[in-house]
Formats: C-alpha cells, sequence, structure tokens
C-alpha cells in the first residue's frame, strides 16, 4: 500500500479559496456593471464567461438598447485592462486599427506604432460600416492573435 500524500489536500483547500475569491470577483464585477446598465444581467454573465475563456464578444441589439454603454461599463470594470475604442467607418483603414511602420529620421529606422487593437479590451462599434479589408484585419487578431503588417 502506497503512503497517503498530504499535498493534494492542501491543493484542495488552495482550490477552494481560489474558487470562492474567482467567485467574489464575479458578483462585484457583475455588481459593478449593473451600476450603470440595469436588466442585462444574462448577457453580463455570458460576457463574463466569454472574457474569463479569453474568448470574444459580438453584442447585437436593435439601436438604442445600451449595447454600447454596456459594453463600456464591462470595459472599464477590467481592472488593469487597457481599453480602447474603434468607431467603424467606411473611410476606416486597416492600418488605423493596427498600426503602422513610421521612418524616424533621426535614427534612420522604421519604428512601429500599435493601433488601438493592441489592448485588453477592445470595444469595436458599428463594424458592419468598416471595409472588408478592416473588417479582415480586425477578425485576425481576434481569430489568431496576431497581427500582420
Amino acid at each position: 500500500m502506497l503512503p497517503r500524500r498530504l499535498q493534494p489536500a492542501r491543493a484542495h483547500v488552495t482550490q477552494a479559496a481560489d474558487f470562492d475569491q474567482a467567485c467574489e470577483l464575479a458578483t462585484r464585477f457583475l455588481d459593478n456593471v449593473e451600476t450603470v446598465v440595469h436588466g442585462k444581467r444574462e448577457e453580463v454573465k455570458l460576457v463574463l464567461a466569454a472574457l474569463i475563456a479569453g474568448g470574444h464578444v459580438l453584442l447585437e441589439d436593435v439601436p438604442g438598447t445600451a449595447k454600447t454603454v454596456l459594453a463600456r461599463a464591462i470595459a472599464g470594470s477590467v481592472e488593469g485592462a487597457i481599453t480602447t475604442r474603434i468607431q467603424c467607418t467606411p473611410d476606416l483603414q486597416p492600418t488605423d486599427v493596427t498600426g503602422l511602420s513610421v521612418f524616424d529620421q533621426k535614427e534612420r529606422e522604421f519604428e512601429f506604432r500599435p493601433g488601438p487593437i493592441f489592448a485588453n479590451v477592445v470595444l469595436v462599434d458599428e463594424i458592419n460600416r468598416a471595409m472588408p479589408k478592416t473588417q479582415s484585419a480586425l477578425l485576425e487578431a481576434m481569430a489568431e492573435q496576431q497581427v500582420t503588417a
């Protein structure tokens, strides 16, 4: 018979404490968002699940239903996260989103200036108005978690 190990028991206690802390953080997150937008708790729960899983969220609804306000409240509730907003228009170029390389004459080399896609939480408003090339750049960044020049 093998000797009984104590390590898994301690790990279980730590996992339980971590779970309790995660539940507390989730509740605080939901309550914080509800101070701004009322009546969307189920939607916020789904967004929180997507954030925890490292996924993406598409908020789709009729005009005037606080989608942008909800997205801003959620982004503002992620502590320490860098958040940006991209307002899509027909003239928005892919480099406006991804960034571009600019030649520095003093250093005689190109310097990359990152665009708004380089943030922890990115709110892309009215993506349907963007050109297909710009939409493609956004979708590439989301799907592959990388940006190509």
